[in-house]
């Protein structure tokens, strides 16, 4: 999910050239294949009422010019579920709209697809959120949810912390640096730790950075650049795995022993992945209140994707959390099939032919819902999220946002898939920075 592209649309735009028999001797021209098809919602924000007409404007272009006539296939769905609608659109000068509602709030998307004339399929999608800030949880917070979490956290407690700090080469002049490994319950926080040298005690705000999903080592980089901000900042890997491997030992682990974690131990709330996962998150923030120059305050957890989630769950999980960042978050909405919504990645509930979700594993997904954390959090955040996401789809997105209490924001990035553009980027760096009052 790192850097993660939808499966249904592809930019394919690869011409199909005629190969003539040599003896002919004659060049063949290749068909053009530089198009462009675009569609997007006609409101520059691209948010809309119950039952308002959407209007989508589809754009073809060749060679940055207007194509004359064309046929496009469409279609509409509710955040790519049915109810589904399909046809054909005639362009004229390269336009064309296509029109739709939908009666509850929610997320219209729009499909569209040119068949060039050499026979290459080019596919664009745009979307349109339908009073999302009235899009409601599929289900209520389990009434045992907090008994199960605390009862976690105090088998966490009974470990000790145990910090190993392994100092490495910052390469920046004042920042000092080191490898983390602190235990936790099954495998071990580990991470990069980077500080302002010479900091006074009480005197700096916390950072935790969480990854997205993928198998890789913690990120030094990242610490340094908020070292230098004036954060104690502390980036963990997801896994509780070694850091500064060469690339084949963390691809080895993706396809063996880390194959499909993200579905791994989920016919019980006792054995899901993500337990172990969320507990580091917990141990992380124990290292960071421990530092001495630390102010007590300001703790700061940031994360997409993946991650994105891991910063809900924190800020749900632990009221240490003074803000959180969650750009285009996952494991949201688990629950969704059960309201005909879409849930988000990693999709973790099965769902049989007939459409019905394991009923079993629909409830075990409760406890790790990103939604249910978001209702138990305190902490302000902002939040990011990308109106023609398919792997963390929109109105997920907003189930959680809408769950919070706390204050909050939300970055809508109306052409973005399931990225971090660089204004979402910005947005999330400037939230934090004004939070912790730099």
């Amino acid at each position: 999910m790192r850097a993660p592209r939808s499966s249904f649309i592809r930019l394919l735009a690869a011409g199909v050239v005629a190969v003539w028999p040599a003896v002919l001797a004659q060049e063949v021209s290749k068909p053009a294949t530089n198009y462009s098809l675009t569609v997007r919602a006609d409101k520059p924000g691209a948010i809309y009422r119950r039952g308002e007409e959407v209007r989508f404007k589809v754009k073809l272009l060749l060679d940055r010019q207007p194509v004359k006539e064309g046929m496009i296939e469409w279609t509409l769905s509710q955040d790519g579920i049915p109810p589904i609608r399909q046809g054909q659109l005639s362009l004229a000068d390269g336009e064309g709209t296509v029109t739709g509602t939908l009666e509850r709030p929610g997320f219209l998307q729009c499909r569209v697809a040119f068949k060039t004339p050499a026979g290459a399929t080019i596919s664009a999608l745009g979307g349109a959120g339908i009073d999302p800030l009235e899009i409601k949880p599929s289900l209520p917070v389990p009434e045992d949810f907090d008994a199960f979490w605390d009862a976690q956290k105090r088998k966490l407690a009974q470990v000790p912390m145990n910090p190993r700090l392994t100092p490495v080469e910052a390469r920046t002049d004042g920042i000092e640096s080191f490898d983390l490994q602190a235990d936790c319950v099954g495998a071990p926080v580990s991470g990069y730790y980077s500080r302002p040298a010479g900091a006074k005690p009480k005197s700096l705000p916390a950072y935790l950075s969480v990854h997205g999903a993928g198998v890789r080592s913690s990120d030094l980089g990242t610490t340094v650049t908020w070292a230098k901000e004036g954060f104690l900042a502390l980036d963990i890997n997801a896994h509780g795995i070694p850091n500064g491997k060469p690339a084949s030992y963390y691809t080895d682990l993706a396809n063996g022993e880390l194959k499909d974690y993200r579905t791994r131990g989920r016919e019980s709330r006792e054995t899901v992945y993500f337990l172990g996962m969320f507990l580091r998150l917990v141990r992380a923030m124990d290292f960071l209140a421990a530092q001495p120059e630390w102010d007590g305050r300001t703790l700061v957890v940031r994360g997409s994707s993946q991650g994105g989630a891991q910063a809900i769950a924190a800020a749900g999980l632990d009221s240490r959390v003074s803000f959180f960042a969650a750009g285009v978050p996952a494991l949201c909405d688990h629950t969704a099939t059960v309201v005909g919504r879409v849930c988000g990645w990693p999709k973790l509930v099965p769902v049989a032919a007939d459409g019905k979700p394991d009923a079993a594993i629909l409830e075990v997904a409760r406890y790790y819902d990103a939604v249910n954390f978001a209702a138990r959090a305190k902490a302000p955040a902002i939040f990011t999220v990308g109106f023609i996401d398919t792997t963390c789809p929109p109105s997920s997105v907003y189930a959680a946002y809408n769950a919070l209490r706390s204050p909050k924001t939300i970055y809508n990035d109306v052409l973005s898939k399931h990225e971090n553009t660089p204004g979402a980027m910005a947005a999330m760096r400037e939230a934090i920075l004004r939070h912790a009052g730099k």
